[in-house]
């Protein structure tokens, strides 16, 4: 899974992106120019997203088709564990929630004629400092990458080869910190399309890399493609940005007395806090793969091929709350907290109703899905069956992650340091733990995936119960109605989902009879219970098919006249 008018329309990646209406960040931010230019950039990150999304599948089913599910894997997906950890800390959570307010607060001062530019004067007072943290950070982890194999996976087959893995994904500490540095800048400026392209460019350099060294290097190839992945991300969005910051030339970048003094323990704070926060998030993984390492061989695989497809729903629905985050951020800069409350309640509900019908395709389908992406190679049909198993059970907790991820934006987004969130998570954490230990003896990996699940439900829970004093004050009985209501939808869509693709043999047709008849279900059963975004989709659906057959009808008359 994310403001202020942008002068000129700028050109990112070839196309033209999407520009801010006059008058956005204001009250009339909420009119229908603002709404337009949303579903215009939550439209171009979802394409972009979903593109990503294939690719890292495809770099998923090149793992599995080259390296199988054995202990080369596990001792790969130890290491990976570096890549999965920088990229929610330093590009997708906990950077994120500290930049973009700051880049907001930035542009609201240079808005209303702050001398200097406040925008630039920020880049000069964070990126170099962060920068030689990311470059340290990442020289720790390779020097120290012996013994976080050994705390990661104690039980692990072969550890020499995850050593050797980690001390190569280490080198994205450096680079998913510029990136993710960058994409919060482009974001703050209303740019969406390039940072929603870089794990286009990252899944395109691992899977190239794996193909191009994996004869000779083995799964070490995969670890290599994450450092070659990792510079094409920043790579990708560094012109764009040097792009915005000349935007206003002028006095040079020198921040007005008092202002550099401000500045440093604001970032201190607020970094500590939403990195501490993302940190703990992660650290779920950590329990899974530390679980998972006494168990037989293949059980790390499983659990990593399960999740990444299981999250896709929970990716995507977070999309509308990445290019939201700058207009809550900036209501908040504006001190219009009704427009981010309104803002934040209908992120909530229109992600809830998106992540909760992929999860009952994920639950109705998981057999064929796995079967169709990595059934191949030396992936087995046991695989396939252990893997599917798995998914199920992470489908129950999409609902979870995805409140955490749309709940915890409206704490971080007036850019003051909030500790509330990190002792939810906390408390998350500690839930997965002691649930994990006790299930996965008698349930296995399936144990260890209702751990996490129940763990991301009750941080959920918490971070909820605490918006009233701590976040934005959302309304938590009108949170609770919306939630409700598409989770009853998809209980049901799940059911008929599972009837249709237990009618077929084949994978292919099976899951296309699964997915109808969730999708019919869902659909249906959302319009009725009035849950929010199902009737414009419906519509949109609807007008696109008239418009298709209007333009069919119209190619047929003129061939037959043509004849």
């Amino acid at each position: 899974m994310t403001s202020t008018p942008v002068r000129g329309a700028g050109t990112v990646a070839g196309g033209a992106a999407p520009e801010a209406p006059p008058g956005a960040d204001g009250a009339a931010g909420a009119g229908r120019g603002s709404r337009g230019f949303l579903a215009r950039a939550a439209a171009v990150t979802a394409v972009l997203s979903v593109a990503g999304s294939v690719l890292g599948l495809a770099r998923d089913q090149a793992l599995a088709r080259l390296f199988g599910a054995g202990s080369g894997t596990d001792a790969f997906l130890v290491a990976w564990t570096v890549p999965e950890f920088a990229a929610t800390l330093l590009i997708e959570d906990g950077l994120a929630f500290a930049l973009v307010p700051m880049f907001s607060l930035a542009l609201a001062r240079r808005a209303r004629g702050a001398s200097g530019d406040p925008v630039r004067a920020l880049v000069a007072a964070t990126l170099p400092r962060l920068a030689l943290a990311f470059a340290a950070a990442g020289a720790l982890v390779a020097v120290a990458a012996p013994a976080l194999v050994r705390v990661l996976a104690p039980g692990l087959s072969d550890p020499a080869l995850a050593v050797d893995c980690t001390r190569l994904t280490a080198t994205c500490v450096l680079s998913f910190g510029l990136a993710g540095y960058c994409s919060a800048a482009l974001r703050a400026h209303r740019r969406f399309l390039v940072p929603a392209a870089i794990y286009v460019a990252y899944n395109t350099g691992i899977i190239a890399t794996m193909f191009l060294l994996g004869g000779a290097w083995g799964v070490r190839s995969a670890a290599a493609g994450v450092a070659v992945g990792g510079c094409l991300m920043v790579a990708a969005q560094v012109p764009s940005l040097v792009r915005r910051l000349r935007e206003r030339d002028g006095e040079p970048p020198r921040p007005a007395s008092g202002a550099a003094d401000g500045v440093r323990p604001l970032v201190t704070a607020l970094f500590a806090t939403v990195l501490l926060f993302a940190l703990c998030r992660q650290s779920q993984v950590l329990i899974e793969r530390f679980l998972a390492s006494g168990l037989s061989a293949g059980a790390i695989s499983h659990l990593n091929y399960a999740q990444k497809v299981a999250q896709i729903p929970m990716t995507l629905s977070l999309m509308l709350c990445t290019v939201t985050f700058p207009v809550v951020a900036r209501a908040l800069a504006d001190g219009d907290v009704v427009r981010a409350r309104d803002r934040v309640e209908r992120d909530v509900a229109v992600a809830a109703a998106l992540v909760l019908l992929g999860a009952a395709t994920v639950v109705a389908c998981a057999p064929q899905i796995v079967q169709l992406l990595f059934q191949r190679g030396v992936f087995t049909a046991g695989d396939t069956a252990a893997t599917a198993g798995v998914m199920r059970v992470y489908a129950l907790g999409l609902l979870g992650q995805t409140v955490v991820g749309a709940l915890a934006r409206s704490y971080f987004g007036a850019g003051r340091a909030s500790w509330y969130p990190l002792g939810a998570m906390a408390v998350g954490v500690a839930a997965t733990a002691v649930i994990g230990a006790a299930g996965v003896a008698a349930w296995g990996v399936r144990g260890i995936a209702a751990a996490n699940a129940a763990g991301i439900t009750v941080t959920a829970a918490l971070l909820l119960a605490g918006t009233g004093s701590r976040g934005v004050p959302v309304r938590v009985r009108r949170v609770l109605a919306d939630l409700a209501r598409p989770a009853l939808a998809a209980g049901a869509a799940t059911v008929a989902g599972m009837s249709a693709a237990a009618r077929c043999d084949r994978p292919g047709p099976a899951l296309a009879a699964g997915v109808l008849a969730v999708a019919g279900t869902y659909l249906l059963l959302g319009r009725a219970l009035g849950v929010q975004g199902v009737a414009p989709a419906t519509a949109t659906v609807r007008s696109v098919s008239r418009s298709l057959l209007r333009r069919l009808r119209h190619g047929c008359f003129r061939f037959r006249r043509f004849r």
